[in-house]
């Protein structure tokens, strides 16, 4: 092909190198942003077939929207007022205990080395904590930084979680308006099937959100009920960090657990018969919970293969962390709504 005007092709391309270097450069100032609008809108749609269930039972949208958020916030300061003087209570408690355990001892790493010795008969006790102790020595200032830089992102979080906060009303309560003026998009031929595939993917995104808080709670308030049958140490701690920690999907549960029985092992505060205990029951409910309580909450959520499941939350999670896992199954099931009811289909008619 000849080129008439290289001058002007050249500027032409110049220009448009320049504006897509502007835009990557301006999405990713925005990044922080953009991130706080998809978590604020992946928690509207979970909080969606709520506001949808109160809609069926006669009331308006807005009275509908007014009694969700008040209810999660009402059941979030219940949990918080109820849970936090305790855990404030045990957190005192295991700082006096640790300052107890330090100030008893003349020689801590002697006390290390005699527990880990009787736990651990067959471990080169003496080779791990030189090895441990030279680690500390050579990486005190990272370690340091590190502190400070988790402090600053504490305070970063709860001011982003007031923002999420916020942008959820919003967006809770715009949702169908929103949701209309991206289907006036989409020409009237095929609006009615894009209105019926938009409508599919956000029902299965809010019914995964609410089945995973859901399996939250129950591990929760289960490992509560065991935790402080076993006598293990600061069992709402515990449980909280078991709530949470169902909260990520595939290893959630499963990591909650290893940090539950670690600590229960912790010398002076559990024992190694509450530990194992508690890693015996949490095998346990990790199956019930695998083949029993999620596949009946998740029943009216789009099912995922799980090769699919794996991958989705590895790349979500190399993306966007702990929230770009928690997203990524639903993102996975919406594109395999795609994948199934409009590729196939056209594929097929070929």
């Amino acid at each position: 092909m000849k080129v008439h005007n290289p001058f002007r092709t050249a500027l032409v391309a110049t220009l448009g190198v320049g504006l897509g270097i502007l835009l990557i450069g301006s999405v990713e100032s925005l990044s922080t942003v953009l991130l706080y609008v998809g978590t604020a809108l992946f928690i509207s749609l979970g909080l969606d077939p709520v506001i949808s269930f109160l809609e069926r039972r006669k009331l308006p949208r807005w009275l509908a929207v007014v009694i969700t958020i008040f209810g999660v916030l009402g059941i979030f300061a219940g949990i918080v007022l109820i849970v936090l003087p305790i855990i404030v209570d045990q957190v005192s408690q295991l700082v006096r205990q640790i300052t107890r355990l330090v100030q008893s001892s003349n020689n801590l790493w002697e006390d290390l080395r005699e527990w880990l010795g009787a736990v651990f008969p067959a471990l080169d006790v003496d080779r791990v904590l030189n090895e441990a102790q030279n680690w500390l020595l050579e990486n005190m200032g990272d370690i340091t930084s590190g502190v400070i830089a988790a402090s600053v992102n504490i305070v970063t979080g709860l001011f982003g979680a007031f923002i999420v906060l916020i942008l959820t009303i919003y967006l809770t309560a715009s949702t169908p308006s929103l949701k209309r003026s991206v289907y006036q998009l989409v020409p009237a031929s095929k609006r009615a099937r894009f209105v019926d595939l938009g409508e599919q993917i956000t029902d299965s995104v809010g019914y995964y959100v609410m089945g995973q808080v859901t399996l939250g709670v129950i591990n929760g308030i289960l490992s509560a009920i065991y935790l402080n049958i076993i006598g293990a140490p600061f069992a709402a701690v515990l449980a909280v960090i078991a709530f949470f920690a169902s909260l990520i999907p595939l290893v959630g549960t499963l990591t909650g657990s290893t940090i539950i029985v670690l600590v229960c092992l912790l010398p002076g505060l559990g024992s190694p018969g509450v530990a194992l205990a508690a890693a015996i029951y949490y095998l346990i409910y990790m199956q019930i919970e695998a083949y029993l309580i999620s596949p009946r909450i998740m029943s009216r959520a789009v099912s995922v293969p799980g090769a699919v499941v794996v991958v989705a939350a590895l790349a979500g999670g190399s993306l966007l962390g702990l929230l770009g896992a928690l997203i990524a199954i639903p993102v996975a099931a919406s594109i395999l709504i795609i994948y199934r009811q409009v590729l196939i289909p056209r594929m097929n008619e070929r």
